[in-house]
């Protein structure tokens, strides 16, 4: 069989306006699916309503614009997807790979939150559903940035929920449900969710659906060492000057300067920043965020 074009994504969740870390993975996203000439979809993570914010949604899909970062097709919204994440709910049910689970948090954190064995001391009305995470089970995968990463699921992270107490629907399996719905190939986001790839990868052997390549960028990280916030960015996400912006999240991507003509809009800049963009560079570590502001102008190098 052939092998599928590359199709990539961008899935914000709508909690408020595009930071610079959410930014940078986008950045890379679209890079690595123009320079395969493969198809660069967009998909609002929009299943946890209490954490949304009005217009966000939209207003994330405009800066996205404002910066040369044009998407393939329509744009795809969880919350109308409920359908397919029950079907896929039933089909692990039916199966016997999930059950439910009346244990709460409290009785659980003797276990540091890994679920093992229901330790309830009384059923739920609302009991949340869980993948049964077979003992041994390790799952090994290549990253594209990181190399090989291997995390044993039953020990580090137990039997997860897919779908929460409050009936909300858990990340792991709508995101899984989604990529391959939407035939998505390569999934290219921050490493802060490297450690959640293991778990996708075995939901997607579960629900036999095909496994996609991953390129984990790194995070901006603050003054404090963590992941920078959406309150604490070092560098705004405007649109007033997008060029400046493009070329400092370049920078943080660890590529190397591109010509005067990139300086002139944002699409020379990335016209010029698709051959050149090199996976091979991109850091391994988090990147303080701070080093964006020190940049001297890249014309100036060029």
């Amino acid at each position: 069989m052939p092998e599928a074009r590359y199709r990539g994504r961008f899935a914000p969740s709508p909690t408020g306006e595009l930071h610079p870390g959410s930014l940078l993975a986008a950045l890379g996203s679209w890079l690595l699916a123009r320079q395969a000439n493969g198809e660069w979809r967009v998909r609002i993570e929009d299943v946890d309503p209490p954490r949304e914010v009005a217009g966000a949604a939209q207003g994330q899909l405009q800066t996205l614009a404002a910066f040369g970062l044009h998407h393939d097709g329509a744009v795809e919204y969880q919350s109308r997807r409920d359908h397919r994440y029950q079907a896929a709910l039933e089909q692990l049910q039916a199966t016997g790979l999930a059950f439910e689970c009346h244990c709460s948090r409290s009785e659980l954190a003797a276990a540091n939150g890994i679920h093992r064995r229901c330790v309830a001391t009384f059923r739920r009305p609302d009991p949340a559903i869980r993948l049964r995470v077979p003992d041994g089970c390790t799952i090994t995968f290549d990253d594209a940035v990181h190399g090989r990463i291997t995390q044993r699921v039953d020990v580090e992270v137990g039997d997860f929920v897919l779908r929460r107490s409050d009936g909300l629907w858990a990340y792991q399996l709508a995101v899984v449900v989604d990529d391959a719905d939407q035939g998505i190939t390569d999934v290219v986001r921050g490493a802060d969710l490297l450690d959640s790839t293991p778990r996708q990868i075995l939901l997607q052997r579960a629900l036999q659906l095909p496994t996609p390549r991953h390129a984990h960028l790194p995070l901006l990280l603050g003054a404090d060492g963590r992941k920078l916030s959406k309150s604490d960015a070092a560098f705004p996400v405007g649109v007033a000057d997008p060029v400046a912006t493009l070329h400092r999240l370049w920078s943080l991507l660890g590529q190397p300067v591109l010509p005067a003509a990139a300086q002139r809009s944002a699409a020379a800049f990335l016209h010029a920043a698709i051959p050149a963009f090199q996976l091979e560079r991109v850091p391994t570590d988090g990147v303080p965020a701070s080093a964006a502001t020190h940049n001297a102008n890249p014309a100036r190098h060029a």
